[in-house]
């Protein structure tokens, strides 16, 4: 093998690696902002829970509440009814998501539980299961989510069909 196709195999195999990094990147980045959710809405944190969306992006609770825009999901981490709940004892709790990346856009799926404190029992309990469909955006402020739809599991189709895996979705031989 020469000099030169030695430096151009060696030039392959790191643009190939540096590849496979920025995907592991992204992966942990879109991770971590999933995973900063409960935290957030759990302490009362409203900005905090905001800064995870793009500007104009959207919560969609089926069929509680559909919030626009961080001020939306300020609102209600800040409001009445969320505040009521965080103060007699909840939790916010996601599984890791199923992300899959296509450049600056990624999907996902995950489920979220909901619990709540039983203080006469002295334990929590399940509230509520739901599926959640995510998608994310590469910003200037790193990844941030454009939309996040959260459907309780009640059995119907459609919050079990939010959960099926798609067809973008990678084959163990493609991992």
């Amino acid at each position: 093998m020469s000099e030169t196709d030695e430096l151009a195999q060696l030039r392959t195999t790191v643009e190939t690696l540096a590849a496979k990094v920025r995907a592991l990147e992204d992966q942990a980045e879109i991770t971590q902002l999933v995973a900063q959710y409960g935290p957030a809405v759990d302490s009362g944190s409203g900005e905090a829970a905001a800064a995870l969306w793009t500007e104009d992006g959207v919560f969609d609770a089926i069929p509680h509440l559909r919030m626009e825009g961080r001020d939306g999901i300020v609102g209600m981490v800040h409001g009445p009814g969320h505040q009521t709940v965080i103060h007699t004892g909840c939790g916010h709790i996601l599984t890791a998501p199923h992300v899959v990346v296509d450049g600056d856009h990624a999907t996902g799926r995950s489920h979220a539980l909901h619990l709540r404190w039983d203080a006469d029992a002295g334990r929590f309990w399940v509230f509520q299961v739901s599926a959640n469909t995510w998608r994310w955006v590469r910003t200037s402020e790193g990844w941030r989510i454009s939309e996040r739809v959260n459907a309780n599991l009640d059995g119907t189709e459609g919050p079990r069909a939010m959960l099926a895996p798609t067809s973008n979705a990678p084959s163990l031989e493609e991992s």
